[in-house]
């Protein structure tokens, strides 16, 4: 049993993952992401998980999570089923390509082109407010284009461990012209192959805990539904301004590695 293993039981920690994935759940839905951003970053300093148990761990939860929410976005119509499936396709090969460049390229480095990334992002989700009523035609064109997005995420997933809807999500109402509800729900469709494929490589590492992945997933499951049914409320604008703020969130977060990383070389 690992350190972190050891560390992970008791009283205090099952309620810790409790609440957790009370707090990843409701993100998850309202946002469209997988929740990772919370989880790991939890799992790591109240529990004193490694970060590569943690992030596995933590893909082991969305899976549940994001089923959860991408049930409550089709209620609403609000999931395109084949652009999903071809954004699940292109990060499952852009993971792999990845995980192989890791050793090649410098993680700071990386780190800031996604800060620059987020804070292009963040500024353009106050310039561009996409309708609630538009909806996603595909043609051969965009169907490309969904490809590659998937592989870029995908290649970032296994970079920095940052992909999902943070990048998805934007990207399909800021170039794809997709409503807000739409693309958060094709985002937590994507998750779920790519999930499941991660986790199972997880597992042969020996990189997942799977009594905390399950506390916290079912834990999530209970607020999902409340997070995508609060999406439907808010007003578009609000939408955009909401998930600004958590971009922001994420955005110090990789700040301050990308900092730690830098000053560890130095």
């Amino acid at each position: 049993m690992t350190d972190a293993e050891t560390l992970s039981r008791g009283p205090r920690a099952y309620t810790a993952f409790i609440g957790i994935g009370l707090i990843a759940g409701l993100l998850s839905g309202l946002f469209g992401v997988g929740g990772g951003t919370v989880i790991v970053p939890l799992l790591v300093l109240f529990l004193h998980f490694n970060q590569r148990l943690g992030a596995g761990t933590s893909l082991a939860a969305i899976v549940p999570t994001a089923t959860v929410g991408v049930i409550s976005y089709a209620i609403n119509g609000s999931v395109a089923w084949i652009p999903a499936l071809i954004l699940a396709a292109g990060a499952v090969v852009g993971a792999q390509i990845g995980t192989r460049l890791l050793p090649k390229i410098s993680q700071t480095v990386l780190r800031w082109f996604f800060v620059g990334f987020l804070v292009i992002v963040i500024v353009s989700l106050f310039l561009v407010i996409p309708s609630r009523d538009a909806e996603f035609e595909l043609q051969l064109l965009n169907g490309l284009g969904l490809l590659v997005v998937g592989v870029g995420t995908g290649i970032l997933a296994g970079l920095i461990g940052v992909g999902g809807g943070v990048i998805v999500v934007p990207v399909l109402m800021l170039v794809f012209g997709t409503s807000d509800l739409v693309a958060k729900g094709t985002s937590l469709l994507m998750m779920i192959p790519t999930a499941i494929s991660g986790t199972i490589g997880n597992l042969r590492n020996h990189n997942v805990d799977l009594l905390a992945a399950a506390i916290v997933g079912v834990s999530a499951c209970t607020t999902t539904a409340l997070g995508a049914w609060l999406a439907t409320l808010i007003d578009p604008v609000v939408g955009n301004m909401l998930f600004a703020a958590y971009l922001v969130v994420i955005a110090v977060q990789m700040a301050m590695k990308a900092i730690k990383g830098r000053r560890k070389k130095d």
